[in-house]
């Protein structure tokens, strides 16, 4: 494992990790216009880093020109001041083929998601990310979930992979990541990055951070910045009170009304941007919009979020 740049600038950010959703106009378009505005707004909200093109971002509704198109735009809009990590996902032939894309348009690094649909042991799950890494000069984060779950010995061989920076753990299980910390701690010298990659989460951050992880994706960001940076800022100086505050006022009740529907970790985020007054147009099938109630009970969370703020002023 050799340090990268990418490495460095997230070692300990100052703000969240900015997943922004990918804008459409009317007819259902990508939206270029509207996603520079929506990156930069994140960006200019204190932003640590933008994630484009990710699961937020709806890399699995996009061809590979829309994609190559947004990560372009997103690297305009940052204008380096912060890096740019692109999606790049499915069959090994296509993730590299997207690996490819996203160093063409400027990315700083790459969110390498599971193989699509395949239930691949440990072997080859390694040899497809080891191909990935080989096909770009940028620096590459393995996402873990459904799919691809790896063992810490596996874990271990992706940490000496060259150009393999870090996991980012979307399956939850703690056990799990404690031992593969604990084997790579153990054996491979250097800092290899570790992210919080479940949906919302902040819902779960505090029990990741027993663990040494310390950075998290924070798809809330997209809508509600000011909450997200108050929630960073109180992990980062230790203030659990705070933490306990936003958690049981505004981010619990927010987990809640996502499980209500299929997809809503994408279009009730989607919803709140809206909600906020950015048009970045509806979701892609096969997700659909959250119905009329979620969407009103959604605006009530968020105003219930920013009260809490005030009430700390």
């Amino acid at each position: 494992m050799t340090p990268s740049p990418l490495a460095a600038r997230l070692t300990a950010p100052r703000g969240p990790l900015f997943f922004p959703v990918t804008a459409y106009g009317p007819g259902g378009e990508v939206d270029l216009d509207v996603y520079r505005a929506h990156v930069r707004q994140g960006v200019q909200a204190g932003a640590a880093a933008v994630f484009a093109c990710c699961g937020t971002g709806e890399f699995h509704a996009l061809t590979p020109e829309e994609f190559q198109d947004c990560v372009r735009a997103a690297v305009e809009a940052t204008a380096g001041r912060v890096p740019v990590v692109a999606g790049a996902g499915y069959g090994t032939a296509l993730a590299v083929r997207y690996a490819r894309l996203a160093e063409e348009a400027g990315a700083d690094g790459l969110l390498a998601m599971p193989p699509y649909l395949v239930l691949a042991g440990q072997e080859g799950l390694l040899r497809h990310y080891r191909e990935v890494a080989a096909a770009a000069s940028l620096p590459v984060i393995v996402y873990q979930r459904d799919n691809a779950v790896f063992s810490p010995r596996a874990v271990v061989e992706l940490a000496r992979t060259e150009g393999i920076v870090g996991l980012k753990d979307g399956l939850g299980d703690l056990d799990l990541m404690q031992r593969i910390v604990s084997a790579v701690r153990t054996e491979v010298p250097g800092d290899f990055l570790y992210f919080n990659g479940l949906p919302t989460a902040e819902q779960t951050q505090l029990a990741y951070r027993g663990l040494g992880v310390t950075l998290y994706s924070s798809a809330v960001f997209c809508f509600v910045p000011e909450i997200a940076l108050a929630f960073h800022q109180a992990l980062r100086t230790g203030d659990d009170a705070t933490a306990h505050r936003l958690l049981d006022g505004f981010y619990r009740p927010f987990t809640e009304l996502r499980a209500q529907g299929r997809g809503y970790a994408v279009a009730l985020v989607k919803a709140g941007v809206r909600l906020g007054g950015l048009d970045v147009g509806e979701v892609r099938p096969p997700l659909h919009e959250p119905a009329g109630d979620h969407v009103k009970r959604l605006a009530e969370v968020i105003e219930r979020g920013y009260a809490l703020l005030e009430e700390a002023r």
